[in-house]
C-alpha cells in the first residue's frame, strides 16, 4: 500500500532527513521518498496507519496537512 502527505515546514534536505527516518522508525518495513519541492511525503508499507505518520510527522517538528 501506498499513500502520499503533505508535510509542511520541510525547508532543506535536513529537514527531509527528519521526517523521512521519523517515518521509518514508525512504520516499520516502509519505504519513504520525499519530493521536497512540493513537500509530498510518499510512504509504501505493507499495512499504513495514517495516525502513525501523522504522529511522526509531528514528533519530528512538521506540520502534517494530510494526504494528496
Amino acid at each position: 500500500m501506498s499513500k502520499t502527505y503533505k508535510v509542511d515546514g520541510m525547508t532543506c534536505g535536513g529537514c527531509a532527513a527528519s521526517v523521512q527516518k521519523a517515518i521509518a522508525g514508525a512504520v516499520p518495513g516502509a519505504t519513504v521518498s520525499i519530493d521536497l519541492p512540493t513537500a509530498r511525503v510518499t510512504v509504501d508499507a505493507a499495512a499504513l496507519d495514517d495516525a502513525v505518520v501523522r504522529k511522526a510527522v509531528e514528533d519530528a517538528g512538521f506540520d502534517y496537512a494530510g494526504t494528496v
